[in-house]
């Protein structure tokens, strides 16, 4: 038997999901808070297997509480079920200890196998949720300018204000030679033609203000 804690402010959500989980024959629902706080104590108390926690409630919100529970509770298996998907969210619940993230828009049956799963271990991500991590991820991947030296770097963020090379040279103290010298590299690094393509380069990697 599966022993589940639900935690949910909004009272008529816990009334539906438990009838229906009270309905399957593998899961017992053990306990209800209907605050962050509460839901931490009831945690430490019935140890369950499975947490369902909302995010958005008075007092303590479910991301404190869900980091609170996993640090006392390092088996601890967490699904958040909430009906916001932001990044302020989303990132730092899953960094709390979160094992699963769910939409609130979910399927009774597609929570109680998320259930079922998150026993065993397994995590299941929103649709939604996993097109974000994968976003993220991408995003994540080394830059362009990442290959650039701390002096190639310097003369980008002054290119993309634009100076010229006597005005690079001068305010640097180097001569414009070796400001064209740079120059080349860096174009070959970022993979652009010209200062012009260099500057909106910059800008649009937020090199520059």
């Amino acid at each position: 038997m599966i022993r589940v804690l639900l935690v949910d402010d909004h009272e008529m959500v816990r009334l539906g999901l438990s009838a229906y989980l009270a309905s399957q024959p593998d899961i017992e629902v053990v306990g209800e808070a209907s605050s962050g706080d509460e839901g931490v104590r009831l945690a430490l108390q019935h140890k369950p297997d499975v947490i369902t926690m909302d995010l958005v409630m008075d007092g303590m919100n479910g991301i404190e509480a869900t980091r609170l529970i996993t640090e006392k509770m390092k088996d601890a298996k967490i699904i958040v079920l909430t009906s916001f998907i932001d990044d302020d969210k989303v990132y730092p619940v899953l960094e709390a200890g979160a094992l699963s993230y769910l939409l609130k828009t979910s399927k009774a049956q597609e929570i109680a196998d998320a259930i079922r799963q998150a026993a065993k271990g397994e995590p299941v991500l929103a649709t939604k949720v996993t097109g974000k991590m994968l976003n993220r991820f991408r995003n994540a991947g080394p830059k362009l300018h990442d290959s650039l030296t701390e002096r190639e770097l310097e003369i980008l963020k002054l290119i993309a204000t634009g100076q010229s090379n006597q005005e690079l040279a001068d305010t640097l103290f180097i001569t414009v030679k070796t400001v064209k010298s740079h120059l080349t590299n860096i174009f070959s690094k970022l993979e652009v033609e010209d200062r012009t393509q260099a500057a909106i380069y910059a800008h649009r990697n937020g090199l520059v203000e």
